[in-house]
């Protein structure tokens, strides 16, 4: 590996960029992927390795492929150490996500409640301006409270990450838009949000609240179309 590549993988890595370290077999030319100078057939099997979130060795063309997939973790951040959280944390954990959990209130955000679980008690602002979401992060709001939920919706609307939650009702979600569109942030920035979250189970309890949360993102990084956002 060249100096020049090390030190853009490096950079890749610590921006939180998915990538692909590709070595062309068996003459061992390397390139970081995707890249506007490789083939477009290259090119798509480095997509292809990201999405599946595998390190393989593809044929493409005349050439073997060992492609290293680089991709940041998968993180879902929680805002609201409330009941659902609870429930929603051991599904997320259980699906591959590593769960960070935010919530000032230390009374609910505890290590009795959420026992292994990293735990922010910093303002879901401050919390959310050290987390940084990439694209391999989701992020669902759950405290009902502006002072809480706004501001971290406003950080998850200004990253890229691929998923975005609210907890509430069509009306609670309606005022919810009317405070973050006074933040400046357009209809087709909001239309990220999905609000009421989750699939559309009926969901009653925490539990069954948890599970349609987590199904939907699952949903949401897989590419299913259930992942997508459905009009309210």
């Amino acid at each position: 590996m060249t100096p020049e590549i090390l030190a853009a993988l490096d950079a890749a890595k610590r921006a939180g960029q998915p990538i692909v370290l590709g070595t062309r077999l068996p003459d061992g030319m390397q390139q970081l992927l995707p890249d506007p100078a490789a083939s477009e057939a290259v090119n798509e099997a480095a997509r292809a390795a990201l999405a599946d979130d595998e390190t393989r060795t593809a044929k493409v063309g005349d050439h073997d492929w060992f492609l290293h997939v680089y991709n940041p973790p998968l993180r879902l951040i929680v805002v609201g150490a409330v009941h659902i959280a609870q429930a929603l944390v051991p599904f997320a954990a259980a699906t591959g996500f590593a769960v960070i959990v935010v919530d000032p209130r230390r009374a609910f955000a505890s290590d009795e409640r959420f026992p292994n679980v990293a735990v922010s008690t910093e303002w879901p602002d401050e919390a959310m301006e050290k987390l940084r979401p990439d694209v391999r992060t989701a992020v669902v709001t759950l405290t009902h409270d502006p002072k809480l939920d706004d501001p971290a919706l406003d950080h998850a609307l200004k990253s890229p990450c691929f998923y975005i939650g609210a907890l509430g009702s069509r009306k609670t979600h309606a005022a919810r838009l009317k405070r973050l569109r006074e933040l400046g942030h357009n209809d087709m920035e909001m239309a990220r949000i999905r609000g009421p979250v989750g699939l559309n189970i009926e969901a009653v309890t925490a539990p069954e609240i948890a599970l349609s949360i987590i199904a939907e993102v699952v949903a949401a990084h897989r590419g299913s179309p259930l992942g997508q956002k459905q009009a309210a």
